[in-house]
């Protein structure tokens, strides 16, 4: 049986971060909807999406959240559990930037111009 989750490492311009918890990514790809005439389906039409990829980040003395916030025209990479590293390109910072004290968690979201998956 192979691993298919555990530990992962978020890092920007190879700066490591503080994964937490679940990330979610978008690689970007064509979303394609549906055309429906009055007769029957005509087919589909395909739209661009925005590689993204998001997450939460436990925040620390040394993080520096404006220039978390700052960020743009960076690389950033996920690198998963199951070995897949995923590379976000051109990368800019697109979340809010909430601060949950309880635990320190920072919502982050990088949203790009590509993305690739690496194995």
């Amino acid at each position: 049986m192979s691993r298919v989750g555990g530990i992962i490492n978020l890092k920007v311009d190879g700066q490591l971060f503080k994964a937490k918890g679940a990330f979610t990514y978008n690689l970007g790809s064509a979303r394609r909807e549906g055309v429906v005439g009055a007769d029957v389906v005509h087919g589909f039409k395909e739209t661009p999406q925005i590689p993204y990829i998001e997450g939460e980040i436990t925040d620390d003395l040394n993080l520096d959240l404006k220039a978390l916030q700052a960020i743009t025209d960076a690389t950033i990479t996920l690198e998963l559990a199951v070995g897949k590293v995923i590379v976000l390109r051109n990368g800019w910072y697109a979340a809010e930037g909430n601060v949950q004290t309880e635990e320190g968690n920072i919502q982050v979201r990088f949203e790009g111009l590509n993305a690739e998956e690496v194995k």
